[in-house]
């Protein structure tokens, strides 16, 4: 069974999260394929894609496993939203359940995010021990703004969609069974318009946005790559794959 469904429907691609008894949870494999789907050209007649997961939930991120969580992966990951956000065509994410971590990520580098109403964003690395590499903290401040987005990182709870719309951090949120019509009066708006129009203010929008890639960070970066390794991490992933309480030394 693939674990990515790739269809095409006229003008709109549909990518589909095909793990739905983990909640979509990535696998490397996964994000290699979707780091390749927005590498590629886009088809000639495509206007715009659309990511959903299959089954209760969108995404919830990177696969734990007791072992910890190779920095090899968290990189490519890293390289997969970098390719997605520069991806030439809009973008749309369908989100339903959980968005959690990478699946928060991934829906919030999309142009769009559409999601039912109780569908819950969380960001909780630091309930874990990790956290997010400068560009993906950009993101999420960027998108969500100082105040949402201190909730995300440095506390890591839930918020509910209806929240995150009601707040500018989200494009939709409508109750669960009005997202398909929801998704398909945006994709209809955004095909509707003049193609090469949307490709130039696509490309402008991600141009603009990288004024903020500016500030030296090696820094930060190094201390990010560092708590990969540390036992506090291991700790961290161990306890939420065993679900209790992690115990946390600051090491």
């Amino acid at each position: 069974m693939s674990l990515i469904r790739v269809a095409r429907d006229g003008p709109i691609r549909l990518i589909t999260l095909n793990r739905p008894k983990k909640h979509n949870a990535l696998t490397g494999e996964m994000i290699h394929e979707l780091h390749q789907l927005f590498l590629d050209t886009p088809h000639p007649d495509e206007r715009v894609t659309v990511i959903q997961g299959e089954g209760r939930s969108f995404c919830t991120g990177l696969e734990l496993v007791t072992g910890g969580i190779e920095s090899e992966v968290a990189e490519l990951i890293q390289a997969m939203f970098d390719t997605l956000q520069h991806y030439p065509l809009p973008t749309i994410a369908r989100v339903q359940g959980w968005a959690i971590a990478g699946g928060c990520e991934l829906a919030l580098h999309c142009d769009f995010t559409v999601a039912e109403e109780k569908a819950k964003f969380a960001m909780p690395l630091a309930q874990i021990g990790v956290a997010t590499t400068w560009f993906l903290t950009k993101k999420i401040m960027e998108t969500a703004g100082p105040v949402i987005g201190r909730e995300f990182l440095l506390l890591g709870d839930p918020i509910e969609a209806l929240k995150l719309y009601n707040l500018g951090v989200i494009a939709r949120a409508v109750p669960r069974k009005a997202l398909n019509a929801e998704v398909r009066k945006l994709t209809s708006r955004v095909t509707a318009n003049a193609p090469l129009s949307v490709r130039v203010m696509k490309a402008l929008i991600v141009k603009q946005m990288a004024i903020y890639d500016l500030p030296e960070h090696s820094e930060i970066d190094a201390g990010v790559r560092s708590l990969w390794s540390s036992d506090d991490a291991l700790e961290g992933v161990r306890a939420r794959v065993e679900r209790r309480k992690p115990n946390f030394k600051g090491k």
